[in-house]
């Protein structure tokens, strides 16, 4: 191995995979330390969606839809907290983003209609199969130096006030390796790290915790003692839509509520609208008593489940004992155990509001976002499954500019200092948008080795 490299990369997910992969197409020399014996990281556990605007899938489908209408939908979720200039880079990089990880090898099989968006944007990958089409377009190159089992304990600065050291732990001795233009951290977040949700998100002690083992936050503490802003900790949000049983080796999940479900307590009361973001509908779900939550559905919902799809193979959960499953409302109160007769009449006031227009209680007038139309839930066979908020991804982070630079308390960059993916805070504001997780990580991933072999600013 080598002491010096044009970068430096911490973190081998889907942003520093897309970083090395542009990096060795620049033919810079790259080494990337990834602590965890496999690639992938959270990555792998995502729901499978990167959102993109005007690309090839779409055109076949019929849909018309355009960069500006996906910045217009991130900021709306965002509720306006979100950085423009990051959301605008977003916009500005997405298309070329995606021509260029087809043109990699990675493989979009269709889109659907996913939380936040105003038409279907939701671009399904495979997640091992993307992982290993980067990590393979990386190291073809010759110029890229991976290192798995390699914890970065520090990072350094050189006499000109530059990051371009990183100290880590390798085969059981520590080492140094220099980076000449810049280091870049893709390390994700804190989701496992009980010391660091517990500062900075009390109010998801009871979500369940299936982030990726190895989301500690050390990223964050690296960035933090370069003199990194922190941001965005207010807005941390869990995910709606698991099964209680998804800390556990298989992350059961279904968001049948997006294709017309309704979501009730323990009491058989709705509480909430079922179109918005699931991270806004997790924060509600918290706040149920004893935290207990079932969607409920008919058999035309049912019908719309999509064979091996992360969030809607519906059959799958129900072969897994899952999802629930009666002929009549009141079975099914009596086998998910909540009051039968307020179930019927929850259901009856929701169907005649959707016949009649809308949404009296709580607005519901489309599926998700602007986009489709609730239908009334009256067609047996009924199912149920009881559902839980999950600590998946955090989302807040280390402030960086649109050319991902990170940023101090003053706003300026810290010289030889870039983040991407999930430890990046700004982007998505007080809500989140499906799809724009993957999709920054690998857009701001090559926009990072972009500005950093530059040595200056993408314009």
């Amino acid at each position: 191995m080598q002491d010096t490299y044009n970068l430096i990369i911490v973190g081998a997910g889907m942003a520093g995979l897309c970083a090395a992969a542009e990096a060795a197409a620049q033919g810079a020399s790259v080494l990337v330390l990834e602590k965890e014996k496999d690639f992938g990281g959270s990555s792998l556990l995502s729901g499978r969606y990167m959102a993109f605007a005007g690309t090839d899938l779409q055109k076949q489908e019929g849909i018309d839809d355009k960069s500006e209408f996906l910045v217009e939908d991130m900021l709306a979720v965002g509720e306006g907290k979100n950085e423009i200039e990051l959301v605008e880079a977003y916009g500005e990089h997405q298309f070329e983003t995606y021509e260029w990880l087809v043109s990699t090898g990675v493989q979009f099989h269709k889109v659907q209609a996913v939380s936040g968006h105003s038409v279907p944007r939701g671009h399904t990958i495979t997640p091992q199969q993307a992982i290993t089409a980067l990590y393979e377009a990386a190291a073809a190159s010759g110029t890229v130096e991976f290192r798995t089992g390699a914890v970065v304990k520090r990072l350094r600065k050189d006499e000109n006030e530059r990051v371009s050291q990183v100290v880590f732990e390798h085969a059981g001795k520590t080492k140094t390796a220099s980076a000449e233009n810049a280091v870049l951290l893709t390390s994700g977040g804190f989701s496992k790290s009980e010391e660091l949700l517990e500062n900075f998100a009390p109010q998801l002690t009871g979500a369940i915790r299936i982030g990726g083992k190895g989301n500690v936050g050390d990223g964050i503490k690296l960035a933090s003692e370069q003199g990194a802003w922190l941001r965005d900790f207010p807005y941390l949000k869990g995910t709606y839509g698991f099964h209680p049983t998804a800390d556990g080796p298989r992350k059961s999940q279904a968001l049948a509520f997006y294709k017309g479900a309704i979501i009730i307590n323990k009491f058989a009361e709705r509480f909430v609208n079922e179109s918005i973001s699931y991270k806004l509908i997790g924060t509600e779900a918290l706040l149920q008593p004893e935290r207990i939550t079932y969607q409920i559905w008919d058999q035309p919902i049912m019908d719309q489940g999509v064979p091996g799809d992360a969030l809607y193979d519906f059959e799958k959960l129900l072969a897994l004992g899952l999802i629930e499953k009666a002929e009549t409302l009141e079975e099914l109160a009596e086998i998910i155990q909540v009051p039968a007769e307020k179930l019927k009449t929850t259901v009856k006031e929701y169907n005649r509001d959707i016949q009649n227009g809308g949404d009296q209680k709580y607005g519901r007038t489309t599926l998700t976002h602007h986009f489709g139309t609730p239908t009334p839930i009256h067609n047996a066979p009924f199912y149920a499954m009881r559902t839980t908020v999950a600590m998946l991804a955090t989302y807040a982070g280390v402030s960086v500019d649109k050319s991902a630079r990170v940023l101090n308390a003053f706003n300026e960059p810290i010289e030889g200092l870039y983040a991407a993916g999930e430890i990046a805070g700004g982007f998505h504001g007080a809500g989140y948008m499906t799809g724009s997780s993957l999709g920054k990580a690998a857009i701001f991933g090559r926009i990072a080795v972009q500005a950093a072999l530059k040595k200056q600013a993408v314009l």
